[in-house]
This record gives C-alpha cells, sequence and structure tokens, in this order.
C-alpha cells in the first residue's frame, strides 16, 4: 500500500490509486484531463480551446509584501502557459490570516493587479475575507485560464521519440531565490556583498511565463514545442522524469550539458541540498522536434533566457537515463524534495536575514 509523503506532492502511485479513479462526471468537452506530470486540464469551448491550472495562493511575509506578491501570482501564471496558451483569466480566493492588515492587503493586491496587467491577464471573479485558523504561506487558492485555438496548445501526448529536451535556467532557480531572500545577511557573510547582491536577482527568474510563450512562438506540435513542463519541487529530475513517464516515453539526459545559473551551487551546497532534486520555480523543461530544438534556443537567447539542448525523449523500452560523468545510470525520481527539510531547518537555526552561521545538511 503506497504511504503519502512526509512532505510535498503526492507521489504517483498514490496519485493513480485515490485521485484519478475519482474524478466526478464523464465530459466529452475535455481534451486534456488530470495527470501526473501535466501543469494543466484543458476543455474545448465554443471551437476555443481553454486551459486551466489551480494552486494555493502562497505568500510569504518575510519575502517583503511586494516580493511575495510577485512570486504568487507568477507561480499560478507559469502553470498556464506550459500549454503553450497565454495566460488570460484569473478567478482567485484569498483567505487571508487575522493579522494581515489593510496595508499589507493594498501591496499585495496592488502587485497582482500589476503584474496581471502586464501578462495580460484579467481578474474575473474571486472572494477576500480574514479568518481564524487561516495561516501564512497559504492564505487561499486561484485558477488562471489560458485560452487559444484548439491546435495551439501542447502536452506530453503530443511528444514522440526523437525530440529534443531543452532547458531554460536551470537548476534549484526556486531553492536557491528563497534562500537568498530569506537570509541575504547571511549570505553576504559567508560570500560577500556582491554574491549575495547577485543571489537576491534569483528570485525574480521564479517564472516561465515569458520562457513558455517565447519557446511555442517558433511552432508547435510537428512543427516545433510538443510539451512543457515546469520543475517545481523535485526540480529538474523529478520533472523529466515527469515528462517523459506522462508522455510514456524515456528519456536520455546529459547533466553537464545544463545551463546553470550563478551563484546556485555555491547556495545548494552552503544548505546541503542536490541542486538538480531540488524545487526550481522558473525552469522550463521543453521537448521540441529535433529540426526546430536550435530556433527555439535562439528564441529564449534573445529574450535574455538562458537554455540548452540537454538530451531527447527515447522509447520507453530505453527507460529513463541519465549520463554523468560520460556514463549512464538510471534517472530516478526524488519523489522528496530536499529543499523543504533544508528550509525549516535553516529557520530553526537561524532567523531570516540572520547572520549567523548556519550547517544545514539534508538527504540528497
Amino acid at each position: 500500500m503506497s504511504k503519502l509523503p512526509e512532505i510535498g506532492k503526492i507521489s504517483p502511485e498514490i496519485f493513480n490509486e485515490l485521485i484519478y479513479p475519482r474524478l466526478g462526471a464523464k465530459n466529452k468537452n475535455i481534451l486534456v484531463g488530470p495527470q501526473h506530470g501535466v501543469d494543466v486540464g484543458i476543455i474545448e469551448i465554443g471551437g476555443q480551446a481553454v486551459a486551466l491550472t489551480s494552486d494555493p495562493v502562497f505568500i510569504v511575509p518575510e519575502y517583503g509584501w511586494e516580493r511575495a506578491a510577485w512570486f504568487a501570482i507568477h507561480i499560478l501564471a507559469s502553470d498556464a502557459a506550459t500549454s503553450g496558451l497565454p495566460p488570460r483569466y484569473l478567478a482567485i480566493d484569498l483567505n487571508l490570516p487575522l493579522g494581515m492588515g489593510k496595508q499589507a492587503l493594498e501591496i499585495v493586491w496592488e502587485t497582482i493587479h500589476r503584474e496581471c496587467r502586464k501578462m495580460g491577464i484579467a481578474v474575473i471573479c474571486g472572494h477576500t475575507g480574514r479568518y481564524d485558523n487561516c495561516n501564512y504561506p497559504m492564505v487561499g487558492g486561484a485558477v488562471v485560464m489560458s485560452v487559444g485555438g484548439k491546435n495551439e496548445y501542447v502536452t506530453p501526448r503530443f511528444a514522440r521519440a526523437g525530440d529534443q529536451i531543452i532547458i531554460t535556467k536551470g537548476p534549484a532557480i526556486e531553492a536557491s531565490g528563497i534562500f537568498a531572500a530569506m537570509f541575504p545577511r547571511l549570505l553576504e557573510k559567508e560570500f560577500g556583498r556582491r554574491f549575495r547582491e547577485k543571489a537576491e536577482k534569483i528570485f525574480y527568474q521564479m517564472t516561465v511565463v515569458k520562457d513558455a510563450m517565447t519557446a511555442v512562438s517558433v511552432g508547435v506540435r510537428k512543427d516545433g514545442v510538443t510539451a512543457m513542463h515546469d520543475a517545481t519541487e523535485c526540480g529538474i529530475w523529478g520533472g523529466l522524469y515527469e515528462l517523459a513517464q506522462a508522455a510514456g516515453l524515456g528519456v536520455r539526459v546529459e547533466k553537464e550539458k545544463i545551463v546553470v545559473e550563478e551563484c546556485v551551487p555555491e547556495i545548494c551546497e552552503y544548505f546541503g541540498i542536490d541542486p538538480y532534486a531540488s524545487i526550481s520555480e522558473g525552469t522550463l523543461i521543453i521537448s521540441c522536434r529535433k529540426p526546430k530544438a536550435g530556433r527555439v534556443v535562439q528564441a529564449l537567447r534573445r529574450k535574455g533566457i538562458k537554455s540548452s539542448i540537454v538530451g531527447e525523449l527515447v522509447e520507453p523500452k530505453r527507460g529513463m537515463i541519465l549520463v554523468e560523468g560520460g556514463k549512464e545510470k538510471e534517472l530516478k525520481h526524488p519523489i522528496v524534495d530536499p529543499f523543504w527539510k533544508a528550509f525549516y531547518q535553516a529557520l530553526n537555526v537561524a532567523p531570516p536575514s540572520s547572520s549567523k552561521k548556519l550547517k544545514v545538511k539534508s538527504k540528497k
């Protein structure tokens, strides 16, 4: 009998055992239904494809209200963008803690409004209130909807063996961005002021909206991008595994070809986590027809987004393959993201922005 993980997302086994067999009424308008490793559901309405995604509204006061709200809305929009369709509508429920005042709410909502306007997202409905027993960081939930033509969305079922795998930005973007936001003085003491300043900029890379929209501008399905997956919990290794599994294929990826942002290796080593297995909102995994893969990388580069071709999808009988140091081994799903344990250990050892030396180790 499968067990729930200690923390974080449920495993594919729990999903298949408990969730997938119980999906309510059947409906012929569903184009893409619930599937582990797929960030959106897609339905047909009036001849158009409408992609929907739901997530908690994740507000962390320690980031600062503006930065926390920026992160919250980009988490929501990023999953919607992996459909290949532009995010257009937001339905949001805010169940706020009693301790959140008007000034904080004003900053949060102004930031959400500003970022939605930049991305072309209209707020269409919601609910806002303060309630007992509500607490940070989960202060509600939201649904983002993307809209486009039925021939414009992407999903793992369009992927084929031989499709190239492209990864943007590299590992542990979210893990590194959060550590830098929460412990800037600590990082400055350990690595210096310039390192700390660079590290804090990683926070604003925790979005894949521009990545996804840039990638599909080259073409979709037979003409380009076939599937996209946001490498959130369990990072690049988890995301690669999930995308290949959702496509019914295997994958072969070369670790040394994956781009790595500055400061990420040092931060992850310092906090004792494996960057490739750690949460990485902002890292987009793309499968693409081979003739167009180079053009996707070029388009991303023109937008200032680092990326590289790191491998390919393969026939399922070949399995999940990781090439490291020139040697092949099995690519395994991490199951439990090491970031969470390291993060809460860090909070127990030193409060945010503390300059106290940390010695945090987490299982890799």
